[in-house]
């Protein structure tokens, strides 16, 4: 069973507002105000909670020691959970595309990076979670992305074949990922990460969701 397993942040949905909002909860905290914009700083949200956080303590002229990042990380974690639909959305037809790759007969699931508790609430609250057949998350597996094995594992639970496997993603992290697995990646230019996507080499990149279907059909039949 051919299997088309979507990456969450910044391919099926824009999380970065939230994301965002999550770290500046830190850094009031901190006593230092909002410090990370939703708009200019998106592309470091969807790098995770560290990556925002010594970001903003760069701009604050603070040291970016590992202690202080362990210290606040969980703060984050606990600020996102307790508003991470506020401003989250599916990318334009995003979850119709989803629905007619599984009518053409594809099996669908999701691989991300973000802790599988979060992931899975967030699917949950966007009405989501139960159009795809499994759910990988960072700590769900003993490694993550772009270690081969979450996409491999994220297809098989799904009921695919992990060898008839495409990702969709939008990082480097998401291309490293199909390249270790040995299968094709479908990068999407519409988020907003910052990564060159024409450097990464994918199989295919797309403007819009429309147009996978045909992309999924010519890479994994």
């Amino acid at each position: 069973m051919r299997t088309v397993v979507f990456d969450l942040d910044g391919t099926l949905a824009d999380t970065s507002g939230d994301l965002i909002a999550a770290a500046n909860a830190c850094f009031r905290q901190m006593g230092e105000g909002n410090v990370l914009n939703p708009i200019n700083d998106a592309a470091t949200a969807l790098r995770g909670g560290r990556a925002m956080l010594s970001l903003g303590l760069t701009r604050l002229g603070h040291a970016v020691e590992p202690a202080l990042l362990d210290q606040y990380y969980p703060i984050l974690l606990d600020a996102y959970e307790q508003a991470i639909d506020e401003h989250t959305v599916f990318y334009p037809r995003a979850m119709e595309t989803v629905e007619a790759l599984k009518h053409d007969g594809y099996k669908v699931a999701i691989c991300t990076n973000k802790p599988e508790y979060l992931a899975r609430l967030l699917m949950d609250r966007l009405g989501a979670l139960d159009s795809f057949g499994s759910l990988i998350g960072a700590d769900t597996l003993p490694v993550r992305k772009p270690d081969p094995e979450p996409l491999r594992e994220a297809a098989r639970r799904a009921g695919g074949d992990p060898a008839r496997t495409l990702l969709v993603g939008d990082t480097v992290t998401d291309r490293e990922t199909s390249r270790a697995a040995g299968l094709p990646s479908v990068l999407v230019r519409f988020g907003p990460g910052d990564d060159a996507l024409d450097d990464l080499a994918p199989e295919a990149i797309i403007d819009h969701f429309d147009e996978l279907p045909g992309v999924v059909r010519n890479l994994i039949g």
